[in-house]
This record gives structure tokens, C-alpha cells and sequence, in this order.
């Protein structure tokens, strides 16, 4: 859902006169690729005390565009200020947020364990499998395994690799697909026919954002 269509849900919510309920929100932040935008975006946050759960900056399907994915748990009123407060900002091209629901997502995660155990203990190698878990790099020492999924799959598989000596874990950032992001990723691409290699000018983008960018 855009900012416009989330303002009418929230102006609902608030009329009946029920708190809101906190839930797992992804932002999507589509950038140009500007030094210092990161910082003024955290620091948006951080004057709030709202924690980030996950965040993921990438290349976008559009050459010099960027996106960012954040994770928080807030209420959708709370996110829909945090959406608008982060569009300000003048390399902002458009700013999302969604539910799980409405996205597709996946985190990696890599778990370093004794290779011994992996030999020596059948019960292991049918747990790896079971999850879908890949060797990545084999040594005498140790063997890193690497799976992806939603966090509550990526958990599981490490609460199991516990007891059998785990040696190192990490997961990444949440990565993250809008299931109806088409008609933005069509304006963004009808942008960029009119304006190839080109740098738009504040004033000038300031003034087209929301007709150029609305789904």
C-alpha cells in the first residue's frame, strides 16, 4: 500500500476508537545513490527510539536507482509518519510499506559447524537436509552451511545445530519483493526514458514527484 491509501485505513482505525496493534512492517525506500542518505535515514529512527530490526541497501532494476528495506514492529499510523518523514527527503523518489503479507521475502543464513560432527553423527546431515541447507565451504576443521528462508525457518535450523557443537552463525538483512510493485516499476522506467543519464534538479523533482510517482 502507498502512503495515500494507508492514510484513509489509519483515519478508519483511529474513528472507531481501538489502539493499534504493533506488527512487522517492510519500508521500501527508492533512492538515488547519494553519500550520507543512509545517516539522515537512521537518524530519522534513532530521534524516534524506534529500532530497525533489518536493513538492506541494493541496486534496484533501474540503473542508478537504489532501495532500501527496512524492518520494523510499530503500528501502521507510526510507520505511515516514519514513510512520510523519510519521502522528505530530496533523493527520496518514492517510499513504501508493507505488510508480510503483502511481500515476498527471504533472509540467508550461514552456520559454521565441526566437520567431524557432520560425519559422525547421521542425525545432522538429515537435519541440513531437511532444511534445505547447502555446504558452501568444507575444511578439515569446520564446514559452513548456507540457508535461506523466513527468519522462524533460519531459527529452527539453529536451535537444532546447537546441541551438535554450532560454531558460528550469522543471518543477513531481510531482501524483499512487493507483490504489486509493477506500476511503480513501470512510471520509474517512463521517468527514466524521459530523462535519460540525466540529473534532475531539486526544485524540478520536488515539483513532479507525486504526479510522476503515484500508482
Amino acid at each position: 500500500m502507498d502512503i495515500k491509501k494507508a492514510q484513509a485505513a489509519s483515519s478508519l482505525s483511529f474513528g472507531e476508537g481501538r489502539a493499534e496493534a504493533k506488527q512487522e512492517y517492510n519500508i521500501t525506500v527508492y533512492t538515488e545513490n547519494q553519500i550520507g542518505l543512509l545517516n539522515r535515514i537512521a537518524i530519522i529512527f534513532t530521534r524516534r527510539k524506534i529500532n530497525i530490526e533489518s536493513l538492506n541497501t541494493s541496486p534496484s532494476e533501474i540503473d542508478s536507482i537504489h532501495r532500501f528495506d527496512i524492518v520494523l514492529t510499530e503500528t501502521e499510523d507510526v510507520v505511515r509518519k516514519l514513510a512520510r518523514q523519510i519521502e522528505k527527503q530530496v533523493e527520496v523518489l518514492k517510499v513504501y510499506y508493507h505488510t508480510n503479507d503483502e511481500i515476498i521475502w527471504q533472509e540467508m543464513a550461514l552456520y559454521k559447524v565441526p566437520t567431524d560432527t557432520i560425519a559422525e553423527k547421521v542425525l545432522v546431515e538429515r537435519l541440513l537436509r531437511e532444511h534445505g541447507a547447502r555446504a558452501v565451504v568444507i575444511r578439515k576443521d569446520y564446514t559452513v552451511f548456507e540457508t535461506t528462508g523466513h527468519r522462524t525457518e533460519t531459527d529452527n535450523l539453529l536451535y537444532a545445530l546447537q546441541p551438535f557443537g554450532l560454531i558460528e552463525f550469522v543471518r543477513s538483512a531481510r531482501i524483499a519483493i512487493i507483490k504489486s510493485s509493477e506500476g511503480f516499476n513501470r512510471k520509474l522506467r517512463e521517468f527514466e526514458q524521459l530523462e535519460p543519464g540525466q540529473e534532475v534538479s531539486e526544485n524540478e523533482f520536488l515539483s513532479k514527484r507525486d504526479k510522476v510517482f503515484t500508482m
